[in-house]
């Protein structure tokens, strides 16, 4: 009999993370190791395995997320409604209150004082009544203001209360892009968002001229509309959230104490920096091309008041279409390579827009610029969802959000 001598080295095994299987009761815990979904726990979290939260949601799971993001959803269309209004609405405030163009563009830049103070408080307030605070906070802020515009109060309360509703729409930036950004297939869900803000631009100049031009009405009952739809938002979105209170959300941020804001902390983080100094770019692009676009189509390319006043339609329907079609590209791409393709292109377009002075040509080549700068926002969140640790996104894409307001301001 043959006998044979066999040899084996043994290396020792590096121990693998644990796979968390989830309960009937409990939402599954997901990880992706690839650098497109590289989520991290925060520090408390992975210390205390026992309190560990998913580093992934989906869309649809738990259930609930589902009726969440409808109601986001919606509450990002009036979002982009508020914010395409006043361009159109704008020679019509200017000529109402007898103002220059100088003073009439205050109503861009109150809105940013309100982000600036959302930008501050948006941590604590998650803290201490979480999102279910939030939601009811952004939309009564947002509701209180358009009331007042609604009875047509002398241009100065116009001015101060329009920063009331600027602080609504800072916690509402920030919360959902934080909330959304941390998703499974964030790319993609991130452009829906933003495609549901682009769509309320979309139908925001369209509603307002039609409303100011078509039928005569007068510029300020635009926000009896408003005011309906905040008070749908009001209740849908806080209901949706009704579960997630102070307590909820610090335990799922690593956070045990409601007097323990992140902005501090933020702020020291260079992330935080370079994404708001891209929002500020981006915003001051973004909002002064779809505010000022009716004006320059009416007094430079000499269109009539409700052709130029659809040139910012076409400009919002294409961040809308760009935001949800690119949305799906970029992560092909990877979100570096994809936003600097798409700043070549959308600077192409702009020197078609600049070379060829017809009125055609340039409502159309607006509309590219909108559909190729579409996508940077929620980019941009989506970075610093990436590389920061959970407990610090609202406070950094809140501070970002801000900041870029006071582009949109400039």
């Amino acid at each position: 009999m043959n006998t044979y001598t066999c040899a084996m080295e043994l290396h020792p095994i590096q121990p693998q993370p644990a796979l968390l299987q989830p309960s009937k009761d409990q939402s599954p815990l997901q990880v992706q190791a690839n650098e497109n979904e590289d989520h991290r726990l925060s520090a408390a979290q992975a210390q205390d395995p026992e309190n560990a939260v998913e580093a992934l949601t989906r869309w649809n799971h738990p259930r609930i997320n589902t009726w969440r993001l409808a109601t986001i959803f919606f509450a990002f269309v009036n979002f982009g409604m508020n914010d395409a209004c006043y361009g159109p609405l704008l020679p019509y405030i200017q000529e109402d209150y007898h103002l220059s163009y100088t003073i009439a563009s205050l109503v861009f830049l109150s809105p940013f004082v309100g982000y600036t103070c959302a930008a501050l408080v948006s941590d604590r307030l998650h803290m201490r009544y979480g999102r279910r605070g939030i939601s009811a906070i952004a939309a009564l802020s947002k509701l209180l203001a358009y009331i007042v515009i609604s009875v047509h109060p002398p241009y100065p309360a116009v001015v101060v209360i329009l920063a009331l509703a600027g602080f609504g729409n800072g916690l509402l930036d920030g919360a959902w892009n934080a909330w959304v950004g941390t998703m499974d297939h964030a790319n993609q869900i991130l452009g829906l968002l933003h495609g549901c803000y682009g769509a309320g631009a979309t139908i925001s100049p369209s509603i307002a001229t039609a409303m100011v031009v078509k039928y005569g009405l007068n510029w300020w009952r635009f926000f009896h509309l408003m005011t309906g739809l905040l008070v749908a938002e009001l209740v849908i979105v806080t209901l949706a959230f009704w579960e997630e209170n102070g307590a909820s959300y610090r335990h799922k941020s690593g956070n045990d104490s409601e007097d323990k804001g992140m902005t501090r902390k933020a702020l020291k983080e260079r992330t935080t920096w370079v994404a708001a100094a891209f929002l500020l770019m981006y915003m001051g692009v973004e909002v002064s091309t779809g505010g000022y676009i009716v004006v320059f189509m009416n007094q430079v390319r000499h269109g009539r008041p409700f052709s130029s006043g659809m040139t910012a339609t076409g400009f919002w329907l294409g961040v809308t279409v760009g935001r949800i079609i690119l949305g799906f590209v970029t992560p092909k791409l990877g979100e570096w390579l994809a936003v600097i393709v798409y700043i070549i292109c959308a600077i192409g377009v702009q020197l078609l827009f600049w070379l060829v002075p017809q009125f055609i040509v340039s409502a159309v080549a607006i509309a590219l610029v909108g559909f190729f700068i579409g996508p940077f926002f929620p980019a941009a969140c989506l970075m610093v969802t990436r590389i920061l640790p959970r407990e610090l996104h609202v406070a950094s894409i809140g501070f970002s959000s801000a900041l870029g307001g006071g582009g949109a301001a400039v």
